[in-house]
Parts: structure tokens; sequence; C-alpha cells
């Protein structure tokens, strides 16, 4: 071991100096100084690794020669100050601190980090308690560690929700399949309860207002601007009233069947109908019709409202503004290769218990709940061909169209009678959706810019804040950028929307089948298409990557 008296501090006593006599203390090793630096008020200091090795390399060369016998001298080891590192996230959102111990020198104090703050520009969302804890983390770090923390967060702005209208009263639709239990415990599976009626100011609909959201702000102070909540519009009925103590309640004025619109609801006159047949002839009528009977072979029933048929439908034609409950079945026929003598439309759902060769065409959901047997089957909703329990449901014969999938328990027949199933096919649409909008932000993050741009070429405020005209335009450029800034918010918020929709798109609006999808089904997602050569068991249908897939695994 190198003698101790070698080594010394320096008069100011910030180095650590190492004198030594080549010829006398050579050669040398790296590890013979740094044992050097292990000695009391050595240990502390920072080693200069450049100088210990130069401080080796030239008295090695000298070692044993003339020029050995002279003293050389070297700084092997210094003090220095603890270190303060303010790390800044991309998004300006958070603020990591990392403080590492002195070797020797001034240790990191609450003013240098309040100091290093400032300079930062750290000003918000910042985390007493984390700081100190740092701090005391540090007085147990050995020279040169470091302890690291978030110091600071910022406040991220929280967006206004969307208005939306809850419904208070249940409709015909719901009524479908929803059979009376007895007194001893039965159910009456003939007996589906009472026709859905409100009288005047029963509460029909209540509007949640959208909410205007919640200001946030980054770690720099900057003021984060919430996007609020699209507003939707509540409005008046026929048979029904905003409340006038409550504006957002919507009430019957009339008594008859409530019937849901897209933003309202209306209260229907209600035609009651035995049965609709030739001695009765066609209806037509404006409001809600109820029939207790049947709806006969070639009658025409249009309805602006729902049209409830608590018998059968035998080829023949509803026509509803609103729903379409059948509490039996729909019955038709065929009748030219291409044609069906029962048609079926609904700007609503269509609901019944078994359907055959007929056509249905609904804007609203498709419920049938025991078969749907040979029909021609168009919704730009769901199609649901199963029993409350998933026990039965038979889809079997015909085409189907629709747009955001399929559910049944049986899809096609043992016999391998052919069917065919058109899901998803809309995905083209939303990418053009996504691409206009796409072109909207572009043009608005320019024209934000633009006008920006403009109010940074302004003079100074002092030369025309007396200026009325001036102020007036000053004032409508920065309206201008604000409503801009809010459109742009928006916009991007359902450019997220659509593209999050399109990405799960094919998972979303598939094919469930809970017990079998028989041979010689065709089915058709999006761009997708399989003709089945063999039984299925229970599975879910979808398209990956344009071909279809069967997954037996996720059931649920």
């Amino acid at each position: 071991m190198l003698s101790p008296e070698l080594i010394e501090l320096s008069v100011d006593n910030s180095f650590a100096e190492f004198k030594v006599t080549p010829n006398t203390h050579g050669p040398l090793t790296e590890e013979a100084i740094f044992t050097l630096l292990t000695l009391p008020d050595f240990d502390c200091l920072f080693p200069l690794e450049p100088n210990i090795q130069q401080a080796v390399i030239q008295v090695n060369q000298v070692c044993g020669q003339d020029d050995g016998q002279f003293e050389q001298f070297f700084q092997i080891a210094e003090r220095r100050d603890g270190l303060i590192e303010v790390e800044i996230s991309e998004d300006k959102m958070s603020a990591q601190m990392q403080l590492t111990a002195a070797w020797g020198g001034e240790e990191v104090t609450i003013q240098d980090i309040l100091k290093s703050l400032k300079t930062n520009n750290v000003g918000m969302g910042l985390s007493k308690v984390k700081i100190q804890s740092l701090l005391k983390q540090l007085t147990q770090l050995q020279p040169g560690k470091t302890c690291r923390s978030v110091i600071a967060t910022g406040k991220p702005s929280v967006n206004g929700t969307n208005a939306r209208l809850e419904r208070k009263v249940p409709l015909a639709r719901e009524r479908l399949l929803q059979p009376q239990e007895r007194k001893d415990g039965t159910v009456d599976m003939r007996n589906l309860g009472a026709v859905i009626m409100v009288k005047p100011k029963d509460l029909l609909m209540v509007k949640h207002p959208a909410t205007p959201g919640t200001k946030g702000y980054d770690i720099h102070g900057e003021v984060l601007p919430s996007v609020p909540g699209k507003d939707l519009k509540l409005t008046e009925g026929e048979g029904a009233a905003l409340d006038p103590a409550n504006l957002n309640h919507l009430i019957a004025t009339v008594a008859g069947q409530p019937v849901e619109t897209k933003t309202s609801m209306k209260v229907d006159d209600v035609l009651n109908i035995k049965n609709v047949d030739v001695g009765y002839g066609n209806v037509d009528f404006k409001g809600s019709v109820m029939i207790t009977g049947d709806v006969h072979e070639g009658m025409v029933v249009k309805s602006s409202g729902d049209i409830t048929v608590m018998g059968f439908v035998d080829s023949s034609t509803l026509i509803a503004e609103g729903d379409v409950i059948v509490s039996k079945g729909i019955i038709g026929r065929q009748l030219k290769e291409n044609e069906l003598s029962t048609k079926i439309t609904a700007k609503g759902q269509i609901c019944a218990q078994f359907i055959q060769y007929s056509n249905l065409d609904a804007q609203g959901e498709i419920l049938v709940t025991k078969q749907l047997l040979h029909s021609y089957t168009k919704t730009t909703q769901k199609l649901t061909v199963s029993d409350a329990n998933g026990r039965r449901g038979d889809l079997v014969g015909g085409i189907v169209k629709a747009d955001k999938g399929l559910k049944a328990v049986i899809i096609g027949a043992t016999a391998g009678t052919k069917t065919e199933v058109f899901c998803a096919m809309q995905q083209g649409d939303l990418k053009a959706n996504l691409k206009e909008l796409d072109q909207g932000i572009k043009a608005m993050v320019v024209a934000k810019l633009e006008i920006t741009a403009r109010i940074r070429k302004l003079p100074p405020k002092s030369e025309w804040q007396n200026d009325e005209i001036m102020v007036e335009q000053v004032q409508m450029m920065l309206n201008e950028k604000q409503r801009i800034t809010n459109e742009l918010a928006r916009e991007e918020i359902e450019y997220e929307v659509i593209k999050q929709e399109i990405d799960s798109y094919y998972q979303d609006n598939r094919i469930e089948a809970h017990k079998y999808i028989f041979a010689n089904v065709e089915i058709h997602i999006g761009k997708a298409f399989n003709r089945t050569q063999r039984e299925h068991s229970t599975c879910m249908v979808f398209n990956q990557d344009q071909e279809i897939v069967f997954d037996y695994n996720n059931r649920g």
C-alpha cells in the first residue's frame, strides 16, 4: 500500500493532491491510488479517473530512469456539490426531479430546489411532500448516489359529457315475451300483461343536460381548455310537452300509448281493432294501432306510431313510423323466386315470436324469439334470433343483412339449407367520414395558425388599447381563435371516436352462435366470405384481416 503521506488536501481543501517520486514509489497501479482515496478526509471526494490514469502512465514511464528521481504532482480527486436535475415530460404534464448526493461539497438545499424549479418554469402541481421526501432520502445516500421522484403533476382538463335523454316509461315492444306470473308462481305464456298506456302529466322522458367540463393546467401553469359536451334538444312531440316546472322533463298531455322518437317521445291516440280483414278494410291511422286479433291475408296497416298485433300477421303489409310488435307470429308465402307475400317495414324495431317467408326492413333492431325462416331481413342495427335465456332461436334460410351483427342460437339447418348472412358492410363509410374529419381538422389547424400569426403581428397593446375600432377587431380575432379551438377539440374527439370504432369494427359487429352453425351458411362480414362446409359448435365469427375466423374460446 502506498504511504498515506503521499496524499493531502489542497490549501483551499478543494482537491486531493498526490505527490510521488517515481523511482521511490513506483511502479504504480490505479488500484493503489484508489486505495489512498478510501482514507478519512478523502473518501468523500470525487475521484478524477482521467488524472489517476495519467498519473499511473506518467510515473511508470519514468520509473527507474534519471527523470524518475524528481517528484511529480497530480490532482486525483475533488469536492463536488450536490446536483439537481429536472426532467419535464413531453406533454408538460409532469416533472421529475433527480438529486445527486454531494462529493464532499455543498448538499442540495430547499432553496436550491426552489431556484431550479423557477429556472425550469415549474410552478403548478408541485408536491411539497414529495420534495421533502427527496431531501430526506438525500441525507441517507452515499456520495454520488441519486434519488428520483415525480414532484409536479399537471391537472388534465376534463371534457364535458354530452346531453342524454332517459326514457321513463316502457314501450309496447317491451311487453313482448314478458309472460305474466300467476299467483301460484307459474307463468301464463298467453298473458303478456296490460297494454302500455299513459295518462296526462305522466313523466315520459328526462333530459340530462350536457356538462361544460373542467379546465386543467400543465406544470408551467398554462390553462388547458375543456370541451363542453354536445347539447341535445328535448323536443315536444304530439301529446307531450315540456313540464313548465322543469324544462328538462317531458310529460304527457293526453292519454294514450307512448312512442319513442329520436329526440323525444309522443303520445299516440290508440286505434283499437279486433281483426284487420276484408270486412274491416285497410288501416291508415295517425297514431298507434292496437290489433287484439289477427291481420289477415292481403290487408295493409299503416301507422304514424307503433303497430301492435296480439295475434298473427298473415300475408299482409305493415308499415310503421315506430315499432312493429307481433305477439305471436308473422307468416308469409313464397310468391315468386324473389317475392314474398308478407312485408313489414318499421322506422323503429320489429319484434315477433316467429317469422317465415317475410320481407323485413327496420331501422332499429329486429328481435325474433323462436324462429326466423326463409325471409329477407334487413336492419341498420342488430338482428337477434333468441329467447331471453339463449336456449331457443333458429335462423334458417333466406338472406340477412344486419349492419351491426347477428346473434342467434342456431344458424342454418342439419339439412344444409342455404342461409346467407351479411354483416358489418359499412366500414368504408366510416373510413370516408374519418377522411373528411381529418381534412377538416387540418384546415382548422391552418386557420388557427394564421389567426395566431395575425395576433402576434399586432403592435404593442399600449398603441391601440384606446382605439375602439382596433379593440373590437382584436376581440373579434380572439373570439374567432377561441371558436376554432373549441371546434377543433370537438372534431379531434369525434375523430378519435370514429377511429376507435373503425379499429374495433369487426370485433363489435360480428356473428354469435350460441349452439350451432350448420353447413351451407354463406357468411359475409365486410369483404370477407366463407361458406361453411361442416357443423360449427358455439362460436363467434368475425372478420380478421379480411378472412372469416371462427372463435370457439371467446364465447362471452
